[in-house]
């Protein structure tokens, strides 16, 4: 799936589109493929969007960000095992939760028509959004954007036949607004990077 060179542009340096910027610009027509709209929306909503195509990139993004953010010697919070081997290759603690600086995650589902992720208590407990840090690191796969917030929630109950997990929720909002937007109201901004794994 070479969507995301076709959204995020081409090596090809013939390329009109490359040249040109078209390539960075997905449409948010409701007819454009899924993956589409999602990117689209979500970069809308200040989300930090990181493509990789194998494990190896997602190391080398995942290094990116804490040297971008100088998180090197800092306490992360993370729920999910199969994750700490990022933590741990990086030396980073975890466990103590007392500061964290950023909650590194994977997430239930991608939700395209709006740009959101959507949480259960399997990657966050019992944790509100606004109960989580500031700075979020989302681990995720192509095959998890859905349409809507129903089809998260169908994929959700196929998933899990007998242990349905609970505190589903979404995060959609990922920078401060430039203005007053009541649609925000009770919710805090979070500073969210997603590495997004090809496996389509």
């Amino acid at each position: 799936m070479n969507l995301f060179k076709k959204l995020f542009g081409t090596n090809d340096p013939s390329s009109d589109e490359a040249r040109d910027g078209r390539s960075n610009k997905p449409n948010s027509d409701i007819n454009s493929p899924l993956d589409e709209q999602f990117v689209y929306n979500f970069k809308k909503n200040g989300g930090k969007f990181l493509y990789c195509e194998n494990a190896n990139e997602v190391k080398e993004q995942f290094e990116n960000i804490l040297e971008e953010n100088d998180w090197f010697e800092c306490e992360a919070l993370c729920y999910e095992p199969k994750l700490i081997y990022l933590l741990e290759e990086n030396k980073l603690t975890y466990g103590q939760n007392i500061n964290p600086k950023f909650l590194l995650s994977s997430c239930e589902n991608l939700v395209a028509e709006e740009g959101s992720i959507l949480f259960s208590s399997n990657q966050i407990k019992q944790k509100k959004p606004n109960d989580l840090p500031a700075n979020i690191i989302i681990l995720a796969k192509t095959s998890q954007i859905v349409e809507g917030k129903s089809d998260g929630l169908s994929a959700i109950r196929k998933k899990y036949l007998t242990e349905y997990p609970t505190n589903i929720t979404t995060i959609k909002y990922f920078e401060k607004a430039k203005e007053e937007d009541f649609t925000q109201y009770g919710s805090s901004a979070k500073n969210l990077y997603l590495l997004l794994l090809e496996d389509l």
